[in-house]
């Protein structure tokens, strides 16, 4: 189909280098001479009818800041038939030829749900700090979520030292264990704890182990200890880990969730490129009759993978990352 006009959104939880995006997508849309619109809120602006036109003029001088100029929002009534109903007449309405979303694997389940009530083409960018998408090296904000979590260990780390106190530290990634094992090798954390080498199954035998190494390195080196772990991987998080540990093992342990400032903030060089490219790319797929694709990145190459593909979660941690802090740089008493 002929593509005429286009609409870009941003959706789920917000990441640096999203608003990169979306000036890319503008600018190439207005070289090609294509009418762009934007839905504010995500899918909710979609279902509600709530956007703006966007032109070069709209998006000067964004490229640098966090979060979205387009808001973003969780959508539940995307899971029913009544919001994707009413998404596709928007789209309808407005002579929505092409929809790009910028987001992570809800927001492209989303894409994929809305083929059913809606003929247009569909092209997903992958914005999310989890880089849990599968089909490219990383997602448009990883690398800004990982900047912030080093800071922000290495002041931690400060304290640490000058206390010879133990800190755990809990990072985001929803069930991806990236964020914390890029941001644990490259804060030199003593332990780092992922879904790659822990299961809720192993808790009590981990908790011992833990202590004894704790004990051990601290009467061989005096010093500061840091535990990277990742969210939603211990029962009670960062915290519940603390106390259990001064619990059974009377170690004083102080738990650190960094949260949502690894969400926030300007995105690093690393994100605005890939951000930028990825937009270009989105529109250009869309001009050569692509849909249902999402646009991804391997080996400094860029290239589409089906939505249906990227939404797998098969991809996991590089092992040699896995295995070189389990192997060869978590502290263990000699």
């Amino acid at each position: 189909m002929t593509i005429k006009k286009i609409a870009v959104l941003t959706s789920g939880g917000d990441a640096p280098g999203m608003n990169a995006a979306i000036r890319a997508v503008v600018l190439a849309a207005h070289h090609y001479a294509l009418p762009t619109i934007g839905f504010f809120s995500g899918y909710n602006g979609l279902i509600e009818g709530s956007s703006s036109a966007l032109t070069p003029a709209s998006v000067n001088g964004i490229i640098h800041r966090g979060g979205t100029i387009l808001k973003s929002a969780r959508c539940p009534a995307m899971l029913t038939e009544q919001g994707l109903e009413s998404a596709a007449t928007t789209l309808k309405k407005e002579q929505i030829d092409a929809l790009i979303v910028i987001g992570g694997d809800g927001s492209f389940n989303g894409l994929l749900a809305l083929n059913k009530y809606w003929s247009g083409a569909v092209i997903g960018i992958p914005g999310t700090i989890d880089n849990d998408i599968d089909g490219t090296d990383f997602t448009i904000g990883f690398s800004t979520a990982v900047n912030t979590g080093i800071e922000a260990i290495d002041k931690i780390r400060d304290t640490a030292e000058a206390f010879e106190r133990i800190f755990i530290v809990e990072v985001m990634g929803r069930r991806s264990g990236h964020i914390t094992f890029n941001v644990g090798i490259a804060s030199a954390a003593e332990q780092i704890l992922s879904f790659e080498n822990f299961s809720q199954t192993d808790e009590q035998d981990k908790l011992s182990h833990l202590a004894k190494e704790i004990k051990q390195a601290q009467q061989n080196r005096h010093a500061s200890y840091i535990i990277v772990i990742a969210e939603n991987l211990w029962p009670g998080g960062a915290t519940q880990l603390a106390m259990q540990l001064k619990q059974t093992a009377n170690i004083d342990c102080t738990a650190c969730i960094l949260g949502y400032i690894q969400r926030g903030g300007s995105p690093v060089a690393k994100d605005r490129i890939l951000a930028t490219k990825m937009g270009v790319a989105a529109v250009q797929a869309l001009i050569a009759g692509k849909s249902n694709v999402m646009i991804g990145e391997r080996n400094n190459q860029l290239l589409t993978v089906p939505l249906d593909v990227a939404v797998q979660h098969k991809e996991k941690v590089s092992e040699s990352l896995v295995s070189a802090q389990e192997n060869i740089l978590a502290l263990t008493a000699q």
